[in-house]
Order: structure tokens, then C-alpha cells, then sequence
């Protein structure tokens, strides 16, 4: 069973930097496509950022610039480096991972096979 654990988040001031990371507890498995997406209070769940396993990227416009995606295959990690944060960026962020290639392609779908429990980011003015 895939267990995806995220850590990182926290409270900043605008303009301050992040890094989250989402660990894959099933080593021997890795997922072809994996993704960050953030929930903001009352809002609906929507995509961040997601990466192939192969490195290409893509990216919500919102964040286009400021978010940058990654992942070690070798230690079955994935991160998202946030710089230049916005209050609108406030939300819980979800690390999510799924064997199909058309997950990471956009529009993206929020039905992805595993999904972490979540990291509270906090962005103040």
C-alpha cells in the first residue's frame, strides 16, 4: 500500500519561501505521475503542479514563475519549492500519485490513486 506522507508547510510572511516534500513510503513503487494540489477554505481542491516521472512539469498559471516541482526517483520523494509566497497561496497542500501518464496532463483530474493527509500552509500580509 502507497503511503504518502507530506511535510514543510508552515506560516510565512508574503513574499517568503517554502519547501514542501512528500515521501513515498513504498519504495519499490514509483509513480509515473505525481502532483502537489492546495485546498483553500471553502474552496474546491485544484491542481498546483504536477511532474512525470521523467521530469517534464506542468504548472497552474497561478504559480507559473514562483513554484518550482521536483522529484528523486532514487529516494521516491517529491518537493515543491514555493518562493515569492502570496496570501492566496494559504491553503492545505495535498501530494498525490498515480500510474496513469494522462494524470499529469492538463486539464488536470483530481482522481489520482493515492493522496497524502496534507500540509497547512500560511501566508500573511
Amino acid at each position: 500500500q502507497v503511503q504518502l506522507v507530506e511535510s514543510g508547510g508552515g506560516s510565512v510572511q508574503a513574499g517568503g519561501s517554502l519547501l514542501l516534500s512528500c515521501a513515498n513510503s513504498q519504495s519499490a513503487y514509483i509513480p509515473y505521475c505525481m502532483g502537489w494540489f492546495r485546498q483553500a477554505p471553502g474552496k474546491e481542491r485544484e491542481g498546483v503542479a504536477t511532474i512525470i516521472r521523467g521530469g517534464d512539469t506542468n504548472y497552474a498559471d497561478s504559480v507559473k514563475g514562483r513554484f518550482t516541482i521536483s522529484r528523486d526517483n532514487s529516494n521516491n520523494t517529491l518537493y515543491l519549492r514555493m518562493n515569492g509566497l502570496k496570501p492566496e497561496d494559504t491553503g492545505m497542500y495535498y501530494c498525490a500519485a498515480d500510474p496513469r501518464a494522462n494524470r499529469c496532463l492538463l486539464p488536470w483530474s483530481r482522481e489520482y490513486n493515492y493522496w497524502g493527509q496534507g500540509t497547512q500552509v500560511t501566508v500573511s500580509s
